[in-house]
């Protein structure tokens, strides 16, 4: 993630794979919007970072997962970061508690001056 162009790239590819592991309508939406907002994120706070997409299987399910990271300067409050409305740079505030509540699972791991990775799935019955 290192400009607009790559999350506009990124949205495109998770959705390409939702399509093929026959997500619906409804949860490409809350994937791909969550998707976004991670990148924007990454992008606008983490100074860009990766983005990684990677088809899952387990007996029962079939899912996507996206992860991202940055080398940025964490984030000192996940706890405040996780509230809605919380903002430190002048957006809605709705990025990761958005992204939270728009996948099945959601993982985070930050620290000050390191950097941070976020972690979120989407499963679907097969």
């Amino acid at each position: 993630m290192r400009s607009d162009e790559d999350v506009v790239r990124l949205r495109k590819v998770v959705r390409e794979e939702l399509i093929s592991l026959g997500f619906g309508l409804v949860d490409q939406t809350k994937m791909i919007t969550a998707a976004s907002e991670l990148a924007r994120n990454t992008l606008k706070y983490g100074k860009g970072g990766e983005g990684h997409v990677l088809k899952l299987k387990d007996t029962v399910r079939i899912g996507l997962e996206l992860v991202f990271t940055d080398d940025g300067p964490g984030i000192p409050d996940i706890s405040l970061a996780l509230t809605d409305g919380y903002t430190s740079g002048g957006g809605l505030g709705l990025g990761l508690s958005g992204a939270k509540r728009l996948s099945d699972e959601f993982m985070i791991d930050t620290e000050s001056g390191v950097g941070t990775t976020v972690l979120i799935r989407k499963w679907k019955v097969s």
